[in-house]
């Protein structure tokens, strides 16, 4: 297996955590290696400083290595059950994870202090549309030369990295998409959500336990550090990495000698042109970019209006109910949420102020010098096309509004801000050519039309829901199939009754 740097990985994940608020300490010097590590009280070893100490209890662990081999354990439990043992294990989560959404919702909120308290909930609410071992349909050839058959295995057990914007929801979704595919799962969730996933976990493997006879099914790291995410990279039992996270996070990961199915960052953007339904526009345009205050990766980030209806747009945006802020308010809230290193003080040397990420709009104007209704889930401003808000994956609802010349220069700009991440765009039009135009030159993953960025994920549009999307490595909205092997059975010259 490929040795990873440890330099290197200290650096890249160093940097995740410091970017999100959670800065580790510095790690003491590793302890000397043992002659032999000796058993954990189970019987079972481990090759880490742990030394077989860190045992785990209802799938939380404090021990990479004891976790993934309790996830291989049971994996092949899971496997002697079948197609049906796997049903039966969402079918688990799901209706747990509906039970519990009120107390995880809150648990998360006063854990990561980020988002909003109802949209907390709300991800949690929607876990059945999810999908399931229905997506598992094996393909089939059949030819004068016999038949062929290719079907979806599972790869084990899969490493998982959980971001601190959505801790539950995204280890939920991974859990129902995994199991489903046939594989236990090791995470190594994001500091700052740590309680919460593992609050999740310990609940899941209890009913799966009662349920199915099966034990850390879920297995979850209870202090994930730089060290933990090096030791999921390296184990042997761990066959895949699937990581939620930033640029940094995912470099370290694809570099591990593994598969990793990785979704990297985004900056969606939308385009609004002079065709467009402007309330319409505006309405869907709130409610994504307000939803648990622009912490979801697909969140209108930053809007592109032709500039002849950019007055009427705006109005609209007020009707509906978001709040405007006039230059030097937006001034204020630049210099709050933003701070400029290095020579220039330009967007480019702009660092973001973590600590009003998922903060709510009142707070945002507050720091502008402005008041509003407490009934305001958004503000907006006009911007440059170079302005930090616009730039930079700012994660705050608060959206920039810019003004183009027309609908050639908006997709140029909004190209130009999405950064060729190829996550998300949105387009407000009533014009197929603008449509088809703006989806080809943007080439993102998921790309909306007239609706808010959430119907990209089936809320409101058709479609399935997934938290994580493989926008770097290109598997998209991940469902079962992203996590399985294709395997092939050939038949010769028989089993054909045509």
């Amino acid at each position: 297996m490929k040795t990873l740097d440890q330099n290197a990985l200290r650096s890249v994940v160093e940097k995740v955590l410091a970017d999100l608020g959670k800065a580790p300490a510095a790690a003491p010097a590793p302890a000397p290696a043992p002659a032999a590590a000796p058993a954990a009280a189970d019987g079972k070893k481990c090759g880490c400083a742990c030394n077989g100490s860190g045992k785990g209890k209802e799938g939380v662990f404090g021990c990479v290595d004891l976790a993934a081999e309790a996830a291989h354990d049971s994996f092949l439990q899971l496997k002697k059950l079948g197609v049906e043992g796997r049903r039966r294990a969402i079918e688990i989560v799901k209706g747990i994870c509906a039970a519990n959404k009120e107390e995880w919702g809150r648990f998360e909120m006063a854990e990561t202090k980020i988002g909003r308290l109802d949209h907390k909930i709300a991800k949690l609410d929607i876990m059945d549309r999810v999908p399931g071992v229905e997506w598992l349909r094996p393909d089939a050839m059949s030819g004068d030369s016999g038949i062929m058959l290719e079907e979806y295995a599972p790869y084990g057990v899969v490493g998982a990295i959980l971001p601190v914007t959505h801790s539950v929801p995204t280890l939920t979704g991974n859990v129902i998409n995994m199991v489903a595919a046939g594989n236990a799962i090791v995470f190594n969730p994001h500091p700052g959500g740590a309680k919460s996933a593992a609050m999740a976990v310990r609940e899941y493997n209890r009913a799966i336990k009662r349920e199915l006879g099966i034990e850390n099914l879920i297995c979850t790291i209870e202090e994930p550090s730089i060290e933990s995410f090096d030791l999921i990279c390296k184990n042997d039992h761990i066959a895949i990495m699937a990581i939620t996270g930033g640029p940094a996070v995912v470099k370290a990961a694809m570099k591990s000698g593994k598969r990793s199915i990785c979704a990297g960052p985004g900056n969606p953007v939308v385009v609004v042109d002079e065709t467009a339904d402007l309330a319409r526009a505006a309405r869907a345009i709130i409610e994504g970019a307000a939803f648990d205050n622009n912490l979801l990766c697909i969140g209108e980030k930053a809007v592109f209006v032709v500039g002849s209806v950019f007055s009427r747009f705006c109005e609209e945006l007020q009707k509906a109910g978001a709040g405007r802020l006039n230059s030097a308010q937006l001034d204020r809230l630049t210099n709050e949420a933003f701070s400029f290193e290095g020579k220039g003080g330009g967007c480019a040397q702009a660092v973001l102020n973590r600590e009003l990420i998922g903060a709510d709009a009142a707070v945002l104007a507050a720091k502008a010098g402005a008041s509003f209704s407490n009934k305001v889930e958004l503000v907006f401003a006009e911007t440059d096309a170079d302005h930090p808000y616009v730039q930079k994956e700012q994660m705050m609802p608060m959206l920039p509004i810019v003004a183009v010349p027309d609908f050639e220069t908006a997709v140029r700009e909004a190209k130009r801000a999405e950064h060729n991440y190829r996550h998300s765009a949105i387009i407000h039009s009533t014009n197929v050519d603008h449509m088809t135009h703006m989806a080809r030159e943007m080439d993102t993953t998921i790309f909306v039309k007239n609706g808010a960025c959430v119907t990209g994920l089936g809320l409101g549009g058709e479609g399935y829901l997934s938290y994580s999307i493989a926008t770097t490595t290109g598997e998209g909205i991940t469902t079962p199939k992203t996590f399985t092997r294709i395997r092939r059975c050939v038949m010769v010259e028989n089993l054909r009754i045509i």
